[in-house]
């Protein structure tokens, strides 16, 4: 019996339908190759599809948190400032009305700075600090805005909000009992005198913690302000190492302290009648040998000259004077530059068409020497003011620069003395050294005075809480 051969291309079908059914293994032609490509293309398919889905998840649960976390943000109403004083003054108010707002869950509106005081600068928060980075650094301890949302800036306007000074160095119990509650039934509260108003001590660390984190990140000055200050520090890194005298003998500050020690009568007269001019200037007759012998005048010049040659300092360091317009101008000047002759200042190491900007804006210029005073090899100054002790702070949580913390009740004491020609030269120099031997800005808690706030070491000048973090 014959058998019918098969058309060959019906073979060929045959055989590759038996491939086919085993799955391709026992041959390697086009077909085979084909079925791995399109394996491969479905798997790497199946992989993105499951890494967007992944990345899909993971950014809506981020959307998620950042909601919840939102949500959970109480906003119990808006915090207006304005704060009064120099710079430095403004500056440790700024951090503590910060820490004030995070503490009563409000929002704090960028603080208004004094434009009214002796100095009169018209300039705002942002011609000083980097009002960006200030708002940033901080979202997430508080919310800041640069001004009040338009309904509440309406009802300002009317004059429906609580305007009030705080007492000074409170505990921040006393803004939670007294000023939240405000803030509550008002929604804006405004505080108008916010210098020392929030204690050294007693608070919790989280809050002392955070006063440094505004002081020494959030506050930033200006791009221009930190660029100008930067040169300074170069110019004078140039020549070697440099001192910065902070010279508090300022035509204010000998009128506010009554200390008149080495003016002439014209002088005297001159400045009496400026303490009287001040109505805000509470003490009015002031006895100028009482308080220099107590160590509560700025040094003078001459006394300084004195100082400093005592504690040895190179007679040929450059000493950079952070200070306004000394009073009685070269001729009071005339010992220190004998004794130090490379005396320099912003107005001699810059042109003038640099700080033409900064003309007639203290706060700016006195930036300038706050950038200057924190890089100095040693910082010195003759008055314990606001900027001596903030400096002084800031150098410490710089790593413990050299910062010489004159004691100017016993330096008068033995200055007189040396004058009267009870003690020599060497007694003299010898005493001078003994007596600063631990006032050089090394590590050390703070004095605390329960019963005398305003007595106590401040914060800013020794916030020893932030220095080990």
């Amino acid at each position: 019996m014959k058998v019918e051969e098969k058309p060959a291309v019906e073979n060929r079908e045959e055989e590759q339908l038996k491939l086919n059914e085993m799955g391709g293994c026992a041959g390697g032609g086009d077909g085979s190759k084909g079925d791995k490509s399109s394996l491969t293309v479905l798997s790497q398919a199946k992989m993105i599809l499951w890494m967007t889905r992944g990345v899909t998840t993971l950014l809506l649960w981020i959307c998620v948190l950042q909601l919840l976390t939102v949500g959970a943000y109480k906003n119990n109403g808006y915090l207006m400032v304005s704060c009064n004083g120099g710079l430095n003054q403004m500056r440790g108010a700024i951090c503590d009305m910060v820490a004030v707002a995070r503490y009563l869950n409000v929002t704090l509106i960028v603080p208004e700075l004094d434009k009214s005081s002796f100095w009169a600068d018209p300039s705002d928060f942002e011609d000083i600090f980097d009002v960006d980075h200030f708002i940033r650094s901080l979202r997430d301890e508080v919310r800041i805005l640069k001004e009040l949302p338009p309904r509440l800036k309406r009802r300002v306007e009317l004059g429906n909000f609580r305007s009030l000074a705080p007492i000074s160095w409170s505990d921040i119990s006393y803004y939670h009992n007294q000023i939240l509650p405000l803030i509550r039934r008002y929604k804006v509260v405004h505080l108008n005198r916010t210098d020392a108003r929030l204690a050294n001590n007693g608070l919790p660390l989280e809050i002392q913690k955070l006063r440094c984190r505004v002081n020494f990140s959030g506050l930033k000055f200006t791009p221009q302000i930190e660029e100008l200050g930067e040169k300074v520090v170069k110019i004078l890194r140039k020549k070697g190492p440099f001192l910065v005298l902070h010279l508090r003998y300022e035509m204010d500050m000998l009128a506010f302290s009554g200390c008149t020690q080495g003016c002439n009568s014209e002088e005297v007269e001159e400045l009496t009648r400026m303490r009287y001019a001040y109505t805000w200037w509470k003490e009015k007759e002031i006895n100028s040998d009482f308080k220099r012998k107590e160590g509560l005048c700025p040094l003078t010049p001459e006394e300084t000259a004195l100082v400093l040659r005592a504690l040895r300092i190179d007679r040929d360091i450059q000493i950079y004077i952070a200070a306004g317009e000394i009073y009685g101008g070269e001729r009071r000047m005339t010992s220190l530059a004998a004794e130090f002759p490379n005396l320099v200042r912003k107005e001699t190491i810059l042109d003038p068409l640099e700080l033409g900007f900064f003309q007639n804006h203290s706060s700016q210029m006195a930036a300038l020497d706050y950038l200057v005073s924190l890089e100095s090899d040693i910082f010195v100054p003759t008055y314990d003011g606001n900027m001596a002790r903030v400096v002084e702070g800031h150098r410490r949580y710089l790593g413990f620069k050299k910062t010489i913390r004159l004691d100017r009740k016993v330096l008068i004491d033995l200055i007189d003395r040396y004058h009267e020609g009870s003690l020599n030269w060497e007694e003299f120099s010898n005493r001078v050294q003994e007596v600063h031997a631990d006032r050089m800005g090394r590590p050390m808690q703070r004095v605390v005075i329960s019963d005398r706030p305003k007595e106590e070491e401040y914060f800013y000048a020794n916030p020893y809480e932030c220095l080990d973090s």
